[in-house]
């Protein structure tokens, strides 16, 4: 239980809602700032500005996944307010806060570093990513079939990565009958997707492969989809790039050649926020007990 603790819910998105619901009913007291133009408002949960004053009296702060911009910028579809971090807040905080985020960009974590905050990132641990693979690999497949005018099943589909997304992905496209090749870069890599019965390769030789592919679906997040890659790719091959933005495809060229390329990241919370809220939810409150009852200071 978190009774007595303050819980500040600082902008977000559909995800934070499913937290925000799960603080609640743990007891803990609920502050939301950046959140005016909700619909319906949550019970048990008080509208606040964001001041040094409120923040003083916080417990843990939550942040959206994106914790902020290198501007200190935060994001919240529920406000049209806009709602900077500075050091002046940061300075604020207890010593004893808490701080969750799913990222944190470098002017984040400097902040936290300089005024000495513990944080969490949630995206970077294995648990979160395994569980958010499921809500990724569904959207990535509503998007291809929306895109394409034929089906994954019988399909030449490729999937650059065998990282967490492009394991349960690849998994998932050979159960419901593709011929899915595999594009890796390690040797252990190449060995997994071998022993899972699928069609491995090394990304050295993508450009040969992608020569009949009629899906590709990359997860890594870096430029490996490029002109000349996507120069002997067919024209209607339907590209889903997973990986966090700018992505991994030459998307000018892509255009030009008028290649379908579509930049998927954070599909989680576009296709299924509530399952991706719960996601976070379920780690965040783990996370939060475990760490306010190592502070001795859970009731």
């Amino acid at each position: 239980m978190l009774i007595g603790k303050h819980v500040v819910f600082l902008g977000g998105d559909a995800r934070q809602l499913e937290v925000i619901k799960s603080c609640i009913q743990m007891n803990a007291k609920v502050s939301l700032i950046g959140f005016d133009n909700l619909q319906s408002p949550l019970s048990g949960a008080t509208q606040r500005r964001l001041t040094k004053n409120v923040l003083a009296q916080a417990d843990i702060l939550v942040l959206p996944i994106i914790g902020t911009d290198d501007q200190g910028k935060i994001s919240s579809v529920f406000t049209s307010e806009e709602l900077y971090l500075t050091e002046e807040h940061m300075g604020s905080l207890p010593s004893h806060c808490l701080l969750f985020t799913g990222l944190a960009k470098k002017y984040l974590k400097n902040l936290c570093e300089s005024n000495q905050v513990t944080y969490f990132e949630l995206m970077m641990r294995d648990d979160v990513a395994i569980y958010n693979s499921i809500p990724t690999v569904e959207g990535a497949l509503m998007m291809a079939i929306q895109n394409a005018d034929i089906t994954l099943h019988d399909s030449q589909t490729i999937v650059i990565g065998l990282g967490r997304v492009g394991l349960s992905l690849a998994r998932v496209l050979q159960a419901i009958g593709a011929h899915v090749k595999v594009g890796v870069r390690k040797s252990d890599d190449y060995a997994r997707a071998f022993e899972m019965g699928l069609n491995p390769f090394y990304t050295s030789q993508l450009g040969e492969q992608v020569e009949n592919a009629d899906f590709i679906f990359n997860t890594v997040p870096a430029m490996i989809l490029d002109a000349a890659v996507l120069s002997r790719s067919p024209y209607d091959v339907v590209i889903i790039d997973l990986a966090s933005k700018p992505g991994g495809v030459d998307f000018e060229y892509a255009k030009k050649r008028g290649i379908k390329a579509i930049l998927a990241p954070s599909l989680p919370g576009i296709v299924a926020p509530k399952t991706a809220g719960k996601i976070i939810a379920r780690t965040m409150m783990k996370l939060m007990v475990e760490n306010v009852a190592e502070e001795g200071n859970l009731q």
